[in-house]
């Protein structure tokens, strides 16, 4: 086949055998070759003869030449190829974050604008416009994307509890605070004793509970508009009314009175061991921790709500970038419209239902079966996917939202259930204006600025801030350059 599918850890041979691919654009066989850089999402790369990857030079008529790198090292090899230009005509970059430190260094002179060609695609064209406008930079939009959902988050909490308890899915914050306080104090376990607590948060502020249930009080996304200009979240009433919210809380009792030291894995013991009714939460794992929690207690139930609204907002819940991995396309290696074209109807192959399918599950009646019209992996086949599939996933363009490809075959009614309310947060998103945007202020001191409201948020939940000195804490995030961070996104977003 003549693949080159490995991994390089030598910066010699990366450069060295990039060399060789770019060099050559066919191969004797007459199909268009295409040459990728890509990050490895698993331990070991594709074996030359991957099926997978047979399958889909067959289905796409090119001749794939991927250079793969182990992941841990992969923005380092690939800050080394763009520094020589020996680049691929297609360039991974693995995540938000790479993408977002390399942003300084994208232009038109090295990257193609993609934009105008979209269009001309019919699978391509479908992208997700929301998150192809987060990935922008200065405006122009020089990537495909990976999908990631975009907003996974959740109530999980124990059904059994709440049936125990005469109480239903909580659909707003009073409801939500009647469920953790019964969980606390009304015995919900039946035994007697007083050794529960309503929910388990973390230290995390993001994704240890407490910015998930901003969000049902109608907090901003990290940022919203206030008064004809863009203003961080905590300036909003609903950061205050989260705050409020968890302080009650702890007050109370209802939730872990460590949680602004406690770790995700303790927080999710909790729920697992019985100790806590509920998490706010990641509610993609509520089939997991269901499993987990019936080892040890087989009538246990989990069930998940999204829905949940604030005092004076409908719900809602905060909405990440919608992208991981991001490809871009170089003009050193696509040196005309017709190179670029080339490479993106391949990229628009990847998006046929079939193909789709072929790098999300592998090949049917192999990997997976078609069950109820949705992929269920073969389970004497699972070490099988592990080796051919798992290694090819990071290809993947757009999501399940994007393409007409199968779903996956949920194990019981909980992962249905979870799966479905992942869909539907898509239907009540609350997005972050400024992931477009560019301050440069905040690249230098994000970091330490974000640091002065973590401290202040979990000091004022502990008691030992009032909303006089939270608010002194505001004035010294501003001085120290958050008013630069505020005047610097506000000067992009009105252009």
């Amino acid at each position: 086949m003549g693949k080159k599918k490995i991994i390089l850890v030598g910066l010699f041979s990366l450069l060295f055998l990039l060399c060789i691919a770019c060099s050559s654009s066919s191969n004797a066989g007459g199909s268009e070759e295409i040459t990728i850089m890509a990050n490895l999402t698993s331990a070991q790369a594709p074996a030359e003869d991957n099926p997978i990857l047979e399958k889909l030079e067959e289905s796409t008529g090119t001749e794939l030449n991927i250079t793969w790198v182990m992941d841990e090292v992969y923005d380092e090899k690939m800050n080394a190829v763009i520094a020589t230009g020996a680049v691929p005509q297609a360039m991974f970059v693995k995540n938000q974050d790479s993408f977002k430190k390399m942003k300084d260094s994208i232009n038109e002179e090295q990257y193609w604008d993609i934009e105008p060609y979209l269009e001309d695609y019919e699978h391509l064209s479908n992208l997700n416009p929301d998150v192809l406008n987060n990935t922008r930079v200065n405006g122009k939009l020089y990537s495909l994307y990976s999908g990631r959902p975009a907003s996974r988050w959740g109530l999980i909490y124990r059904k059994d509890w709440a049936e125990n308890l005469g109480m239903e899915a909580p659909t707003n914050t009073d409801e939500l605070y009647e469920m953790f306080r019964a969980f606390t104090e009304d015995d919900p376990d039946g035994n007697g004793q007083d050794d529960t607590i309503g929910v388990a948060a973390a230290s995390d502020l993001v994704y240890g509970g407490f910015k998930f249930t901003s969000s049902y009080f109608g907090t901003p996304n990290n940022w919203g508009e206030k008064d004809g200009k863009l203003q961080p979240e905590f300036m909003f009433d609903g950061y205050m009314d989260t705050m409020n919210f968890f302080k009650d809380l702890r007050d109370k009792g209802y939730v872990n009175l460590d949680f602004p030291a406690t770790s995700q894995s303790d927080q999710n013991d909790m729920l697992i061991t019985g100790k806590a009714g509920a998490l706010v939460s990641c509610i993609c794992s509520a089939g997991s921790f269901q499993d987990q929690l019936q080892k040890n207690n087989p009538d246990a139930e989990l069930d998940v709500q999204n829905r949940i609204s604030g005092p004076d907002n409908g719900p809602g819940n905060w909405s990440n970038s919608g992208y991981g991995a991001v490809v871009l396309f170089p003009k050193a290696s696509n040196e005309t419209e017709e190179d670029l074209r080339k490479v993106l109807a391949f990229f628009n192959e990847l998006m046929k239902p079939e193909n789709y399918n072929l790098l999300t599950y592998g090949i049917e009646g192999t990997h997976y079966e078609v069950v109820d019209g949705k992929a269920k992996g073969i389970e004497s086949a699972a070490e099988l996917s592990q080796h051919e599939v798992r290694p090819v996933l990071g290809l993947v363009i757009g999501d399940e939202t994007t393409v007409d490809a199968y779903q996956p075959y949920p194990k019981n009614e909980l992962y249905a259930k979870q799966y479905e309310q992942i869909l539907d947060n898509n239907n009540i998103l609350i997005n972050d204006p400024t992931a477009p945007l560019d301050s440069a202020t905040y690249g230098e001191k994000g970091g330490t600025l974000q640091q002065i409201i973590d401290d202040a948020t979990i000091n004022y939940m502990l008691g030992d801030l009032d909303e006089a000195g939270f608010e002194q804490e505001i004035e010294k995030w501003k001085k120290e350059g958050g008013e630069q961070v505020i005047e610097e996104y506000n000067a992009e977003y009105k252009n």
